[in-house]
């Protein structure tokens, strides 16, 4: 990964406490992955910032590299990585995802 690539990654992540890297937009999603990660934050009624990665293919090798996570998408929450779809789907069914960002002083909507 380019240095400027992975600068771009650390500061889309340092300047936004919520950041989804994804297929598609949040308004519109281009894989059904993104979109249900996309669903569970808007459920939870969080700001977050959604990183199209399809637009930018720099973007989109860099951000596997730079998690060492290989799909997409990605989530991260205060500069933490989270992980993808199916972690993200079971933190929020286990009541994790809402204590976490409850936790690091993100409001969350009641489920």
């Amino acid at each position: 990964m380019s240095n400027p690539t992975e600068q771009r990654i650390k500061d889309v992540i340092a300047s936004n406490d919520i950041v989804l890297f994804m297929k598609g937009m949040p308004a519109a999603p281009q894989c059904g992955f993104s979109g249900a990660v996309v669903q569970i934050l808007s459920g939870l009624g969080v700001p977050f910032a959604g990183v199209n990665v399809l637009a930018d293919p720099e973007i989109r090798d860099g951000i596997k590299a730079f998690s060492n996570w290989p799909t997409i998408p990605q989530l991260y929450v205060k500069g933490e990585f989270l992980g993808g779809c199916d972690i993200v789907r079971e933190m929020f069914k286990a009541g994790e995802l809402a204590a976490l960002l409850n936790d690091k002083g993100i409001a969350v909507a009641a489920v």
